[in-house]
């Protein structure tokens, strides 16, 4: 794995990777092995922004820790018990979705809930969580035109993640489903549900 590891500001260093499985394999190693005066990980698509404490550190000191990081390729044994999340299917694009993949209604759901999702990355608004699947991506496209108002509590698909829309916002994703269960809460600590790591299992409501 090569980083590129550049300043963010005076207290980050901002980790760029080739890939997004490779974000979660180096925060995984980073974790496992902490490095003096890390104070938070932040996960991207291909970045990992590490925050530290200028009092405990310096980028002179911690970037040839950060170089120096064993990568842990994640499985699910290493992610703990996954968030359950009941679903109902009836979202305005699940025969889009269906049709477009050569899936009937029954099959797209069944893939749906038959795998493990995990929190890649958080990012677009609090408490929206991109999410990774353990069987293979149907890659979909976006919608050409996308929505001005999607309702909270939407679950969605877009190129290879899943989501659950945490409050009523514009969008563009296919919908495919809606869920009762707040991804974003200040009753909650941490407020989102599903922070980078989080394992995922959606399931059909009614059949939980």
């Amino acid at each position: 794995m090569t980083l590129d590891v550049r300043a963010a500001g005076r207290s980050a260093l901002l980790v760029t990777v080739d890939s997004l499985d490779e974000v979660v394999a180096f925060r995984a190693g980073l974790e496992a092995t902490p490095v003096a005066g890390v104070t938070e990980l932040v996960s991207g698509a291909r970045t990992l922004l590490v925050r530290f404490d200028p009092g405990r550190t310096d980028p002179a000191r911690l970037g040839p820790c950060l170089q120096s990081v064993e990568p842990v390729p994640t499985t699910r044994a290493d992610l703990g018990e996954p968030v359950t999340i009941p679903v109902t299917y009836d979202g305005a694009d699940l025969d889009t979705v269906a049709a477009t993949t050569g899936m009937t209604r029954a099959e797209l759901v069944a893939w749906h809930t038959g795998q493990f999702w995990t929190s890649a990355f958080c990012g677009f608004a609090p408490g929206f969580s991109y999410l990774t699947g353990s069987a293979p991506s149907l890659d979909l496209p976006r919608r050409e035109s996308a929505r001005t108002a999607v309702p909270a509590g939407s679950v969605a698909l877009a190129g290879e993640f899943s989501a659950v829309y945490p409050r009523t916002s514009p969008g563009g994703w296919q919908l495919i489903g809606r869920t009762d269960v707040p991804m974003w809460s200040l009753d909650r600590d941490p407020p989102a549900l599903a922070p980078a790591g989080t394992r995922i299992r959606f399931v059909e409501a009614g059949k939980a």
